[in-house]
Parts: structure tokens; C-alpha cells; sequence
């Protein structure tokens, strides 16, 4: 399912003391299928823009077109849209509510007037999407879980939706290592196994470089720049200038190619550093 922004623009509180243009003439192009990391500092619009994608704001200006539907047009039903994209807020642990795991990731599959057995396949199914067992954990309270669990409970009642675009903000955030970890895995696995477009908002380029094929840099509501990362780390002193930091291993590698060393620059992550390293030290061992 693609998705389309075209000047999008949207004001908070205008024409008060307190007005602040949140995003201001924003155009984007996501195609099916793909794994979009949406980065920037706090106040970047990075929140804002993402809850425009199912209608949950609307905006001041611009179009917004899901799947060939424009959602910005009065007649829209925006229910139906949402069962298309599906959101996970941060800290979606937050919205747990129910006695039993089950029931929590049963809730949005059960108001859509499924069947029982249609609904409990999805419930397993999402449960298993995010490494929870349903066998062994559907009676138990999502309240008596860690909190990386909670957060998995959560995000597995938005994919029990069954969406085409799974957008999730900040969904690492609060979380130890080994909890972040398991969390992207997760998400690189649904997305995948299913096909699912994802849009994954973070402020931490260490966990987008890893996981997303495409990144959208926000900065002061406009998008500046947009890219493979390996491009898009190639900038890293305007990263450092709008308050971002590109992976550690990238200021490293770009440390040894200024003291004239050559390092293959497509370089991003630990594994392709470590074999370029090796690979430059049995050069120098040989020469």
C-alpha cells in the first residue's frame, strides 16, 4: 500500500501567542512494501506527520493519498482507513486495559465484527509476530509482564488489525539493549514475512541504520534529507548541525579515511566494518 504527501502543512494553535508551524509544505513518496525510517530531534515533526496518516490530524493544507484514496477529502471513512494503517504510539504499553493478554489483542479484532475463530487466529497469530507464545500466555494479565513484553503485547493488538502500513513511534524507546534488540527484530520480521509498508519513527540513528532500507530526516517540519542510509550518513556534518549523530562505527570509519586510509564508503554497520578493518590490516601486514 504507497502513500502519498503532497504540501502538507499543519499549524498548531493558530493565530494565537502560542502558534507553531509543526509541518510546513511537506511532500513524501512511500511505495509498497518498504521500510521507512523517519529520524530528527524532538519538535521536528516527525509525530505530527505520522498522525496525518490516518486521519487522526488533519491538515491546514495539503493532500494526503493512501492506496490511490485521497483521506483528506470530507466523505472519507477515516474508520476504514485506520484499519488499513495501523499506529503504535509510544510507550503503547501505556494503553493495555484488559484482564488477560488475549482479550487486550482481541479487543480491535473483536469490534470489527469478526468471528470467534477468525478472531482468536488473528490474536495468535500477532502474538506470535512479536515472539509471545499464545498457548502458554493468553490467560495471563499483560500487567504482570516486563515491560519489553508489555510493549510487544501492545504493538501485536495493532497487527491483530491485519493493516497494509504499520507506522510505530518510537517503539524502542525506555527499553534496555537487549529489549530494543528484540524489538526490531520483530519488526524487520513482520515486515518481511508479510510485506508490510513500515514507517519507523525514531531519534536514534544507531536503530534506523539497521533496520530500515530508506530514511526521511526531519528537520524544523520539513523533510531535508531523504535517501539509502549509506547516503544519507554521507552528510554527516548537516546531521551534526541539526542536532543528529550518525552511527559511531560511521565517525569511526570516516576518521580512518581522513588520516588516508581506504575504507570502502558504503560502509554502516559493525559486521561490514569489522571485515573491511581485517581486510585493511592484511593489506598493511602484506605490503
Amino acid at each position: 500500500m504507497s502513500v502519498d504527501v503532497i504540501d502538507l502543512t499543519h499549524v498548531y494553535n493558530p493565530g494565537t501567542p502560542f502558534e507553531s508551524k509543526a509541518l510546513n509544505d511537506v511532500s513524501m513518496h512511500i511505495e509498497s512494501g518498504e521500510f521507512i525510517g523517519i529520524i530528527g530531534h524532538t519538535g521536528s515533526g516527525k509525530s505530527t506527520l505520522i498522525q496525518h496518516l490516518n486521519g487522526l490530524l488533519k491538515p491546514q493544507k495539503g493532500t494526503i493519498i493512501v492506496n490511490g484514496l485521497e483521506i483528506t477529502q470530507k466523505d472519507v471513512s477515516l474508520v476504514n482507513v485506520r484499519k488499513k494503517v495501523g499506529l503504535v504510539f509510544q510507550y503503547p504499553e501505556y494503553q493495555l486495559f484488559e484482564e488477560t493478554i488475549y482479550k487486550d489483542v482481541a479487543f480491535g479484532p473483536t469490534k470489527l465484527g469478526l468471528d470467534e475463530e477468525e478472531v482468536r487466529r488473528r490474536v495468535y497469530e500477532s502474538l506470535k509476530d512479536v515472539g509471545i507464545d499464545a498457548e502458554e500466555k493468553k490467560d495471563a494479565s499483560p500487567f504482570d509482564l516486563s515491560g519489553g513484553q508489555k510493549r510487544r503485547v501492545a504493538i501485536a493488538g495493532v497487527i491483530a488489525m491485519e493493516p497494509d502500513i504499520l507506522i510505530l513511534d518510537e517503539p524502542t524507546a525506555g527499553l534496555d539493549p537487549q529489549g530494543r534488540d528484540e524489538i526490531l527484530e520483530q519488526i524487520v520480521k513482520i515486515h518481511k514475512e508479510k510485506g508490510t509498508t513500515i514507517l519507523l519513527v525514531s531519534h536514534s540513528m544507531e536503530d534506523v541504520s539497521r533496520v530500515a532500507s530508506r530514511l526521511m530526516v526531519m528537520n524544523h517540519g520539513t523533510i531535508e534529507l531523504t535517501g539509502p542510509p549509506k547516503e544519507v550518513f554521507r552528510h554527516e556534518k548537516r546531521l551534526a548541525e541539526i542536532g543528529l549523530g550518525v552511527p559511531k562505527i560511521v565517525t569511526l570509519l570516516n576518521i580512518l579515511r581522513d588520516k588516508g586510509y581506504e575504507i570502502n564508503k558504503d560502509i554502516i554497520s559493525m559486521d561490514e566494518a569489522k571485515d573491511e578493518i581485517l581486510k585493511l590490516i592484511r593489506r598493511k601486514s602484506h605490503a
